[in-house]
Order: C-alpha cells, then sequence, then structure tokens
C-alpha cells in the first residue's frame, strides 16, 4: 500500500481582491481531498488558508495544520483538523509543513506566502531538495513574480535553471494534471 500523498498548500490569510482567488482556494481544497491526498497547511481559519481547508475538510479531505502559538488567535487556529502542530515560530512552521510533503503549491498571498516560496525555491536552487514547487497563477496573479526572476537571471543573480525550479500553472485543472503526474505511484 502506498503511503498518503501530501500536497502542502502555503497562501495568504487574507482573501484577497478577487472573488476568484477564494474560488480557486476552494477548488484547490476540494480537488486535494478528492484525489484523496492530505492537505498540509498553515492551521489558520481566514483568508484562502480558511477556504483551501474548509473545502478539503467538507470533503473528508485529511488535513494537516502547522501554526505558531503566536499566531493561534490572529490566524483563528483550526483545532478539528486530522492533525495539528503547534510550532514555536514561522520558520519551524515552514520546516515542519515542508518536511510533510511531497510537493509545494503557492497560491495568492501576500509577503507570508513570499517568503514561504523564496524558502523552498532557495533550498531547491541550493540542492537541499528537489520537490515539485507549483505556483497557482490565478489571474495571472504570479506574472509580476516570474518577470522579478526573469530579471534576476537576466541580471546574472541567478542561473538560468533558476526558472526550471517551479512552474506556474494557470487554473486548478492544470494543478491537478501536474499534481497527478507528480504524484503518481
Amino acid at each position: 500500500m502506498n503511503a498518503l500523498r501530501s500536497v502542502c498548500v502555503f497562501c495568504g490569510s487574507r482573501p484577497g481582491a478577487r472573488e476568484s482567488y477564494a474560488r480557486a482556494a476552494r477548488d484547490c481544497g476540494r480537488m486535494i481531498a478528492g484525489r484523496g491526498w492530505r492537505l498540509v497547511y498553515g492551521a489558520g481559519d481566514v483568508g484562502l488558508m480558511g477556504e483551501v481547508a474548509r473545502a478539503a475538510m467538507a470533503e473528508g479531505g485529511t488535513t494537516m495544520g502547522v501554526i505558531p502559538t503566536h499566531l493561534m488567535g490572529r490566524e483563528q487556529g483550526r483545532r478539528d483538523l486530522s492533525q495539528l502542530v503547534i510550532t514555536e515560530n514561522m520558520h519551524e512552521r515552514k520546516k515542519v509543513m515542508f518536511m510533510n510533503s511531497d510537493v509545494i503549491v503557492v497560491l495568492p498571498g501576500g509577503a507570508g506566502s513570499l517568503d514561504e516560496f523564496f524558502e523552498v525555491l532557495t533550498w531547491r536552487q541550493i540542492g537541499l531538495h528537489a520537490k515539485p514547487i507549483l505556483l497557482l497563477d490565478t489571474d495571472g496573479y504570479w506574472q509580476p513574480l516570474a518577470g522579478l526572476i526573469d530579471h534576476v537571471i537576466a541580471e546574472s543573480f541567478a542561473a538560468e535553471d533558476l526558472r526550471s525550479f517551479f512552474s506556474l500553472v494557470p487554473d486548478v485543472a492544470a494543478l491537478e494534471a501536474a499534481l497527478a503526474g507528480t504524484l503518481a505511484g
């Protein structure tokens, strides 16, 4: 029997300006649960975090939430998850989420989501892992980031292969196809 495959989702603790972000988060949560994969996320019940988790849980999905003690109140940390891990700090949160996942998915988000993305991207760049990193590019949200990465490469602050360490997917259907190929077997 294969081990449970896990998808780490980094995303905003706010809903964002467009309803399409929340809709994509819900679709992502339903898709992860529907595929029988475990959702690993920040354990909050606010913003896109809450959307993805509630949708996964409504479909009977397995959920692992990881949250630092100082954010339990602010992010309305869920306690009804399949597994809840409370960490001492943000760095430990990211590490636990990463270590308990097979693939990283980044939905729209703010500074925290960017921090999470850049940390796993840097770890990949220096050879600490080979896990796929997928950015859900809802309504082109991540296009400015992709442009910045291209600029960093063009200005010789990173090798060309940096761009190959992550992929942008336009919607949840494309995300599902990419994950299915990655998590098969």
